[in-house]
């Protein structure tokens, strides 16, 4: 299995469920954007998009594409909070094909995200060897999250 990062720009993105386009605007509050999470990619999150790609020097298309997620994802672990939690929360939730629901999406690293994530990391880790479990979310568990992964 090999992962890629999504590609994302404004429209319909039905190559990607809205949990990605969430995980976008959740990223890009965490980087100081102030974005309704909605999962729809309209002029606003374009605009959101252009501001972060100019303020790290990447093309300001609007277009995410492999060097803006990049650049936009956020090492998180156990005691870290914000938006970008809140992206890992929900992403779990999406994953959760019973009840839709695993995790409070309330912005904390706490024992029940640590745990998710070191599971999530566990499956992945039966399809691609070698992939790290240490329940911090970097820029492989974050490319595992937003490519859809191990999502049914």
């Amino acid at each position: 299995m090999t992962l890629s990062w999504p590609v994302l720009r404004k429209g319909p993105n039905s190559a990607w469920p809205r949990v990605t386009i969430r995980s976008l605007q959740y990223l890009l509050d965490q980087r100081g954007a102030r974005l309704h999470v909605d999962g729809v990619f309209g002029s606003k999150t374009r605009a959101a998009v252009i501001a972060f790609q100019r303020r790290h020097k990447l093309p300001a298309t609007g277009v995410v594409r492999a060097p803006t997620w990049r650049k936009l994802v956020v090492t998180v672990r156990f005691g870290s909070r914000g938006d970008a939690v809140r992206a890992v929360q929900d992403q779990a939730n999406f994953r959760n094909l019973k009840t839709g629901h695993s995790l409070n999406v309330d912005g904390i690293f706490g024992r029940k995200t640590r745990t998710w994530v070191r599971n999530f990391q566990r499956a992945m880790a039966l399809v691609i060897p070698g992939f790290k479990v240490d329940g911090v979310v970097g820029q492989q568990t974050w490319k595992a999250l937003v490519s859809e992964a191990l999502s049914g």
